[in-house]
C-alpha cells in the first residue's frame, strides 16, 4: 500500500520540530530551510493551525536569540533562505517577514564590491553573480526568485530566474536530457539531477503564460522526464547513479523525481504514463519512511569525483533533511 499523504506529511513535519538545527557555515542549512518551508506549507494546506503556530514559533527565535544563525547574503546556498520568510509573509501578512525575505532575493542580482571579473561579466549578461553551473542552483535560485515574483508581482524576479535556467540548460543538459554531476565528474548522480528536475517543475508552475523562456524550459523538462521514466527501476525507485542498475536505491532523488512527475501530470505537461510512474515511486518510498517520520537511505552531501566507486560508497543517512524535504514536496503537490 502507498503511504497515506496526510499521515506522511504530519509525521515528517512533526519530526522537523523535534530535530536540532542543521548547520552550514554555522548558519541554517539550505536543506533545513526547505524542510521547514514545506512543513509550513503542509500546515497551511491542511488547516493545521497548531502545527503552523509551532513552526512559526521556532522561526521567531531567528529575530532574537538565534539571529546569528541567519545565513549571509553572499552565496547561492545562503540566499535561498529568503524563500522561508517569504512563505511566512504570504500566509501571515506580517511585514517583518517580507522585510527579512526581500533582501535575500535582491542581493542575488546586486554585484558585491569584491566581485571578480568573471562575476561582473555574468552580471553584464543578465545572470546572477552567484552563477557557478552546479545543478543544485536551479532549485535554490528558482525557489527564492519565484517566491519574490509571487509576493511582489514584479516581473523581474521570475524573468531573471527563467533566463538563468535557460543558461544552465544550454550549458549542462546532455542529449539524453540528464545531467552529469560536473563536466569533470561524468556520472549521473541522482540528487544533482533531482535538483534540476524539481527546479524546472517549480519554475514552469510559476512562469507567466507569455514568458519567452517557457518553451525552452519545457523542452528541457520533457526531455529529462522521458529519460528518467526509462531509468526507473522495477521496484519504483531510482538509483544513486541513475544509469547504474547495480548502485543502491536513493530516496532523495526518487522523491525529487516523483515530485517533478506529479507536478507534470497535474499541470498537463505530462501524460498518464508518468502518473503511473509517480505512483509506483510513491508506493516504493513508503518502505523507506520509518514510524517516526525519518526517511532512510538518503545520500549524504556529496562533492564531485571522477570515479563511480566514490558515489557507490557514499554514506547513507536516515532523517537527513535532503530526503525529508522532497518527500514533503510530493505530499504538498497532492494535498
Amino acid at each position: 500500500m502507498p503511504p497515506d499523504l496526510l499521515e506522511t506529511g504530519k509525521k515528517i513535519s512533526g519530526r522537523f520540530l523535534e530535530t536540532p538545527h542543521f548547520f552550514y557555515n554555522n548558519t541554517i542549512h539550505y536543506a533545513e530551510t526547505f524542510t521547514w518551508l514545506e512543513s509550513i506549507r503542509f500546515a497551511n494546506l491542511t488547516g493545521d493551525g497548531e502545527l503552523f503556530s509551532r513552526l512559526k514559533q521556532r522561526f521567531e527565535l531567528l529575530f532574537n536569540e538565534e539571529k546569528a544563525l541567519l545565513p549571509a547574503k553572499n552565496h547561492v546556498d545562503f540566499n535561498m533562505f529568503g524563500s522561508l520568510p517569504f512563505e511566512l509573509y504570504r500566509i501571515s501578512g506580517e511585514q517583518k517577514y517580507l522585510d527579512l525575505a526581500l533582501p535575500y532575493a535582491d542581493t542575488q542580482w546586486e554585484l558585491p564590491p569584491e566581485a571578480t571579473d568573471e562575476q561582473k561579466a555574468l552580471m553584464d549578461q543578465g545572470y546572477t553573480w552567484q552563477t557557478r553551473l552546479w545543478m543544485d542552483d536551479m532549485y535554490m535560485i528558482t525557489s527564492i526568485q519565484s517566491q519574490a515574483w509571487k509576493i511582489t508581482g514584479d516581473r523581474k524576479y521570475i524573468d531573471r530566474s527563467a533566463n538563468e535556467m535557460v543558461y544552465y540548460l544550454d550549458h549542462l543538459q546532455l542529449p539524453n536530457g540528464l545531467f552529469y554531476h560536473a563536466p569533470d565528474a561524468p556520472f549521473l548522480w541522482g540528487r544533482a539531477n533531482g535538483w534540476m528536475a524539481a527546479g524546472m517543475a517549480l519554475l514552469l508552475k510559476a512562469l507567466p503564460d507569455d514568458s519567452p523562456f517557457y518553451p525552452r524550459i519545457l523542452k528541457g523538462y520533457l526531455s529529462m522526464m522521458e529519460s528518467l521514466k526509462n531509468y526507473q527501476s522495477r521496484d519504483g525507485m531510482w538509483k544513486q547513479l541513475i544509469d547504474h542498475e547495480d548502485s543502491w536505491n536513493e530516496t532523495s532523488c526518487t522523491a525529487m523525481f516523483t515530485y517533478a512527475m506529479i507536478a507534470g501530470v497535474r499541470n498537463r505537461w505530462l501524460g498518464s504514463s508518468y502518473g503511473k510512474a509517480a505512483e509506483r515511486a510513491w508506493e516504493a518510498l513508503g518502505s523507506y519512511i520509518d514510524p517516526i517520520g525519518d526517511v532512510r537511505e538518503v545520500c549524504t552531501g556529496t562533492p564531485k569525483a571522477d570515479n563511480k566507486e566514490f558515489y557507490y560508497n557514499r554514506p547513507r543517512i536516515t532523517g537527513d533533511y535532503h530526503g525529508q524535504a522532497p518527500v514533503l514536496w510530493c505530499v504538498n503537490e497532492c494535498v
